[in-house]
């Protein structure tokens, strides 16, 4: 069996020299003295990221609200140390939010939360979340009762369409009729 090499040199971590106090190492591998003195740097071919922004937003959810200010308020944000202005927020809508390049459901759920903190509330269509047998009861409902907006059937249609759905309820289909109807209905002249 050989020896390892340098095994019977004198230990590395003891020094010679009495002003210099071998203390504990950390985990980065600096002396508590000497870390506090000087930060480590990283390697050569480590990418260092930007720091979460002071806004609270991430950049997922900031690239998104960038893209919409030209476009709603004719604001040109600049590329760091930005947020979104209230006029902005009050202006985005939740269809802005669905359509935008990069905003899935958790950025826009998180654009909505970071607007109510601040104030302003993003309305989520009615029907979100509902399947399309649930979203066409729902409509039966609210027809029956006379409740029944136009605007609520056209985006259950939009749903319907996004879905790529093929078939449409025979009882939404005589709702469409008769809205049709009043809606061809002209005055006598």
């Amino acid at each position: 069996m050989t020896a390892r090499k340098n095994a019977t040199s004198p230990d590395r971590r003891k020094t010679g020299d009495p002003r210099e106090k071998a203390g504990p190492v950390s985990a980065t591998g600096f002396r508590s003295g000497v870390a506090a003195q000087t930060a480590p740097r990283p390697a050569g071919n480590v990418t260092t990221f930007p720091q979460s922004p002071s806004s609270g937003l991430s950049n997922r959810a900031l690239n998104v609200l960038k893209m919409l200010a030209p476009e709603l308020v004719g604001e040109c944000p600049p590329r760091q140390d930005w947020t979104p202005s209230a006029t902005l927020l009050r202006r985005v809508t939740f269809k802005h939010l669905s359509t935008a390049r990069n905003c899935g459901p958790q950025t826009t759920r998180e654009i909505i939360q970071w607007a109510a903190l601040r104030g302003v509330t993003i309305q989520p269509p009615s029907l979100a979340g509902k399947s399309l047998s649930a979203t066409w009861k729902e409509l039966g409902t609210k027809f029956t009762a006379g409740e029944l907006a136009h605007a609520e059937m056209a985006e259950a249609l939009e749903k319907s369409i996004r879905r790529k759905s093929t078939t449409i309820p025979v009882a939404i289909q005589k709702i469409l009729l008769q809205f049709l109807n009043k809606s061809g209905k002209q005055s006598p002249a």
